[in-house]
């Protein structure tokens, strides 16, 4: 490793979970990414843990240094590592919220969302304290900052005192070997089965808490009133969840909606493959993945216009209002019936969420300080 050129990279959010959601996801796809398209430059991963066996592998040019304990990583047990060894980065590139407290390099951090102040509730107090201060000193002390979505970058100007010309914005991609439209249906047939689901549904794919309005979703479900169609909500238990299944008690919806559980990374584009149509009619979301993987796999969807969801679809979903029943249901209805025309918009659409694009961006910015 060149001595005096190399790019540091904080990766424990890629690092943390092999079933990636979110900024985990974020960060293992740009990741994992870098290493594939990038040889020019060399790189040392930072890490508060033991590696994972699907993280990149050790090569000439990219290697770990794991350094524990993982408490307070950012704010001493790094920093102490950037100011003490002989070999530092001329660049250090943050893939979560927090940049190391202090440090002898330029330092780039990546931003996926702020809903901690949308939704502050919905964490513990000691989490919610230590996202607001650490992500707060992180966003002023950066000397560059990436956002998933433009929305994303207005939030944090609208929240904080940011020269705007500090912010870029690059898209997440999806891995076009697994989302796609060449999906066999043998296979998904197999995984219907395995979840006791059959044809036509529609489908969320999410966790289960507040902000993803899986209750209004529900009673939009009801209101469409179409015995053959089933509504299955795919993903683990979030928080403040009760309610979800009271509700389906409530409205008689046993045996129309179907709640699967925790999916694996496997099932899930054979499970969104052949859904009617996918929906998002979240309170917020700082992109959406699962829009996009949606939209790749050929199948329309219905986002909320709220957070990065109307940037991210554009034309090629249908768009509601998340806080009316009577919106939700009438998107539903509009989504199955120009079903044809959305699927074309949103297989072009996913052309410009690319993982070597947003890689080749990222490397751009952080020759700028090599």
């Amino acid at each position: 490793m060149d001595k005096n050129s190399f790019i540091g990279i904080d990766a424990n959010e890629a690092n943390l979970v092999q079933h990636r959601l979110g900024s985990n996801e974020f960060a293992y796809g740009l990741l994992k990414t870098i290493e594939t398209i990038d040889t020019s430059h060399s790189y040392q991963i930072y890490l508060s843990t033991p590696l994972l066996s699907d993280m990149p592998h050790q090569r000439p040019g990219w290697s770990y240094r794991i350094i524990p304990p993982h408490t307070f990583w950012t704010q001493w047990r790094l920093p102490l590592d950037l100011y003490l060894r002989f070999t530092r980065p001329k660049v250090f590139l943050s893939l979560s919220h927090y940049v190391p407290r202090f440090s002898p390099t330029p330092r780039i951090v990546t931003i996926t969302d702020l809903g901690y102040l949308k939704f502050p509730e919905q964490l513990r107090k000691k989490d919610l304290l230590q996202l607001k201060l650490w992500t707060a000193y992180s966003l002023k002390v950066a000397d560059h900052i990436i956002a998933i979505s433009e929305f994303t970058k207005k939030d944090i100007l609208d929240n904080y005192q940011i020269d705007k010309s500090k912010i870029s914005v690059i898209y997440p991609g999806y891995d076009r070997s697994v989302f796609n439209v060449s999906l066999k249906k043998d296979n998904a047939k197999q995984v219907l089965k395995k979840y006791g689901i059959n044809t036509p549904y529609l489908l969320f794919l999410g966790a289960l808490k507040p902000s993803k309005n899986l209750e209004r979703l529900i009673e939009a479900f009801n209101q469409l009133n179409q015995d053959n169609l089933k509504l299955v909500i795919a993903g683990k238990k979030g928080w403040l969840y009760e309610s979800i299944f009271e509700i389906v008690k409530k409205l008689n919806l046993e045996s129309k909606v179907i709640f699967t559980d925790f999916v694996s990374d496997k099932d899930k584009p054979l499970l969104m493959s052949q859904a009617e149509a996918f929906l998002l009619p979240s309170l917020y979301e700082g992109f959406g993945m699962p829009v996009i993987e949606s939209m790749a796999c050929g199948v329309p969807v219905l986002v909320s216009n709220q957070g990065s969801l109307p940037e991210v679809v554009n034309n090629a979903g249908i768009v509601v209002n998340p806080y009316e029943v009577q919106s939700i249901t009438d998107g539903i209805k509009k989504t199955i019936k120009e079903k044809e025309k959305l699927i074309k918009r949103g297989l072009e659409r996913v052309k410009l969420f690319d993982w070597e694009i947003s890689a080749k961006k990222t490397i751009t910015l952080l020759e700028q300080y090599l």
